[in-house]
């Protein structure tokens, strides 16, 4: 996940995100350039020599391979090693829209098939049998930007798959350890690698990493194998979690770009891979990957996303492991599947029982042998400094410690990392315990010693045990796996939420799906932890991230991709949304592992994906490359700003919206600030059955009324379009700073639900609270 072998402490940002220090040794950096595509001379064949050419005659200093990446279709520019001087003189030029700083971005299963309704055979589709869908997927390929691919994996077998489909334009890479005739097949198709943009970064600084399509973090080889891995039995981590493992859409094809590496991911080499994805073929991209919030036009992700769009290619991204922190999101283009985490139906129950006789119920996948019932003397916060209390390196006295457990506070550095430091300093077992920022939330981990890992309210009351007791102890106990968990899906309390900063008339995320404690193939160059220190190697992990949870929303977009092949990126995008579950196993609203309280569409979006009713939507809200351009049109973006996301010459604005609320979103965010009213109207196609009926039904909070016209709607025919207006009023006497609220707006008939999640703000100034 987030943490290599190498990169061990990133774990501590749930497993999934980089921890990313780069000091370039020398004066020059990566620039990403932004040229006026069209503006090309027909004297010069190809792109990449005009921009060399400009690159010598604008920047006297630098040299024919001061290019790094040279982009025409992700991206229109070159990404070039430039010194502060040089990039300013490029700005300069009228051939020029931008020049960027190279940005660095971070890295953000057996149950969750069963979990998500995805049997042995594949859910019903409309009219046709499972085995119709599962031949259809056949010809569906997903493109995955991470750290690479370990190709011996069982999860990437080929066994009845036939030929590669004839449209694939893309290749396997030859390295030293990596043969294309021996690692690729008929289901691993693609595996590619980008590291240009990161050994510019690094400078002289000599790479410890091979240049190969291979992974040695595990990261990549998790979130491909959940997006389609092959179905492989007895599959588990270390005797947890057993079962059959496999991906969503068990039978598409896989390609792997590899574009993260110890140091990060950085925005040229992902530019590169999406590049090169959009070109091989791809029909869903998979980033579990981010960045900041900032405008669309300085987001590399968001540029690149947008050119898969316009290609009929739908891009699923992780919404970001920051949570439970408000605004926090990241990806949050309109035109990308931004994706959080939940939890599914498994668990790995451990417990701890204190002197006192108290007994508390936590979770651990530690594996190795036991404490038994022994107990042993418990010790909190006694080290050699102010750090002791989080179990830091070189924090604990081995005195103190030794011979007993101890208890950690959940923060910092690695969950993984803490029990390392404790059994160094002698100690033969730990309780992390969360606190305030992790609530109640529980992610269990492969420790390397007899560890439990607790709420931050039975934390409080171990913390609590150990200072008023003369001599606390504490033993520690394993009880494996269990399923049938209730209630679930709970929110992952690390997911990150919104508002959406930079769009707020957009609600983000859009969906979550199974993020936590997943199992998935893993890279055998790297135990389970990624600590260095930890040498088991294992052929599947556990882990949890919204990392996790956008490559199975990528499968299932792969599965209505196989059943829909005429849909664009937003249709399916409107099914995974419109067809969301908000309610958990007890039958009880969605709950937030946070603070235990009833999540809100900041959170979950739509709510949790539904395969088997998405497969049937009904109805989808579509949207087409123009809308998006209407969109940003309304965001007063200057042209040339538009121009390099929209990658169009003469790009005009004849058709702008009011607000960007007006895009046809299948959900809605509306913001009350220097009025009480807004309106938007939304366009619905039919994609079920002809002469549907549908009638409206109306949630929405005391402070609020809302009115929808006309609330029936006919459609007679399949594709048939039918428009709506709804009007939002914020009644009178409701204050400025009345807390956030959430409604919703449903179409229903005898067979379909169309349920558009709706948020409510209320501002000062327009800005939001």
């Amino acid at each position: 996940m987030g943490g290599s072998a190498i990169w061990s402490s990133c774990i501590a940002a749930l497993l999934l995100q980089s921890c990313l220090l780069i000091t370039p040794t020398s004066a020059k950096k990566t620039y990403l350039v932004q040229m006026k595509h069209h503006q090309k001379p027909p004297s010069y064949s190809t792109h990449t020599d005009w921009y060399s050419d400009r690159l010598q005659s604008l920047t006297a200093s630098s040299r024919p391979d001061s290019i790094v990446y040279s982009y025409t279709t992700a991206y229109h520019g070159f990404a070039a090693s430039l010194d502060p001087e040089e990039a300013e003189s490029l700005r300069q030029s009228d051939e020029v829209l931008g020049v960027y700083e190279d940005a660095v971005y971070q890295l953000h299963t057996t149950r969750s098939p069963e979990f998500l309704g995805l049997g042995s055979e594949l859910g019903l589709w409309a009219g046709h049998t499972p085995q119709e869908l599962n031949q259809a997927s056949q010809d569906v390929i997903i493109g995955v930007l991470d750290t690479g691919v370990w190709p011996e994996s069982k999860s990437f077998s080929d066994a009845g798959l036939p030929d590669v489909p004839s449209r694939w334009r893309g290749q396997c890479e030859s390295a030293v350890d990596f043969n294309p005739k021996v690692h690729c097949n008929k289901k691993l198709i693609g595996a590619r690698f980008f590291s240009r943009g990161y050994h510019m970064a690094a400078g002289e600084k000599p790479s410890r990493e091979t240049e190969s399509p291979r992974d040695h973090d595990g990261h990549g080889t998790h979130t491909s194998s959940t997006a389609a891995g092959s179905a492989v039995g007895n599959a588990s981590l270390l005797g947890y979690a057993s079962g059959t493992a496999r991906g969503m859409a068990v039978h598409a094809r896989v390609a792997t770009y590899k574009v993260c590496w110890t140091s990060g991911c950085f925005g040229s080499d992902i530019l590169a891979g999406m590049e090169r994805a959009i070109l091989d073929g791809v029909d869903v991209l998979s980033l579990s990957l981010g960045g900041g919030s900032g405008p669309y036009y300085r987001d590399t992700i968001a540029i690149g996303a947008f050119s898969a769009m316009e290609k009929g290619i739908l891009v699923s991204c992780s919404a970001g492991n920051s949570g439970p922190a408000k605004a926090s999101l990241a990806n949050l283009a309109p035109w990308i599947m931004t994706v959080g985490a939940g939890t599914i139906d498994r668990d790995f129950p451990a417990y701890a029982v204190l002197g006192s006789g108290q007994k508390f119920a936590g979770v651990s996948l530690y594996s190795g042998k036991g404490m038994g019932r022994k107990s042993v003397g418990l010790v909190y916060n006694r080290g050699n400094n102010v750090s002791s209390n989080l179990c830091m390196p070189g924090s604990l006295d081995p005195s103190q410690v030794t011979g007993k457990v101890v208890l950690c506070d959940r923060g910092v550095n690695a969950r993984v990392e803490k029990g390392g430091v404790v059994r160094d300093a002698g100690g033969i077992g730990m309780i992390l315990a969360n606190t305030e920022a992790s609530g109640e939330e529980l992610v269990a981990d492969s420790h390397l010693l007899p560890a439990v890992a607790v709420g931050r309210k039975v934390g409080d009351v171990i913390r609590e045990y150990v200072k008023s007791n003369s001599n606390p102890t504490a033993a520690l106990s394993f009880g494996g796996t269990v399923v049938n968990v209730k209630p679930s899906p709970v929110v992952a309390a690390f997911t990150s939420r919104g508002p959406n900063m930079v769009t707020p008339q957009i609600l983000k995320p859009d969906v979550i799906g199974p993020g936590v404690n997943i199992l998935a193939a893993w890279s055998e160059a790297v135990g389970p932890t990624g600590l260095q220190k930890d040498t088991r190697k294992t052929l599947f992990n556990i882990m949890s991230g919204t990392s996790m949870s956008c490559p199975h929303i990528s499968g299932l977009a792969a599965l209505l991709k196989a059943a829909h092949p005429d849909w664009s990126p937003s249709a399916i995008k409107s099914a995974l949304m419109t067809t969301a579950y908000n309610k958990d196993n007890t039958n009880s609203p969605l709950r937030d592992a946070a603070d235990a309280t009833i999540s809100t569409p900041l959170a979950h979006g739509a709510g949790h994906v539904d395969p088997h009713k998405a497969i049937s939507p009904g109805l989808v809200y579509d949207a087409t490359p123009d809308d998006y351009v209407a969109f940003l049109c309304s965001l007063n973006y200057a042209p040339e700003q538009i121009q390099s996301i929209v990658k169009r010459p003469n790009v005009t604005c004849s058709r702008k919206f009011k607000d960007p609320g007006h895009l046809n979103y299948p959900s809605f965010s509306i913001l009350f600030d220097s009025t009480r009213v807004v309106r938007y109207t939304r366009e619905l196609t039919n994609v079920g059955a002809a002469a549907s009926i549908y009638q409206s039904t109306i949630e929405a909070p005391s402070t609020v009324a809302v009115t929808v016209k006309p609330s029936k709607l006919v459609f007679k025919s399949v594709g048939e379009k039918q428009r709506y207006t709804v009007t939002f009023v914020s009644k009178k006497g409701v204050s400025p700073m009345t807390k956030d609220a959430f409604g919703s707006i449903a179409w229903t008939n005898a067979e379909h639900q169309v349920r558009s999640p709706v948020a409510f703000s209320w501002t000062q100034s327009g800005g939001l609270q």
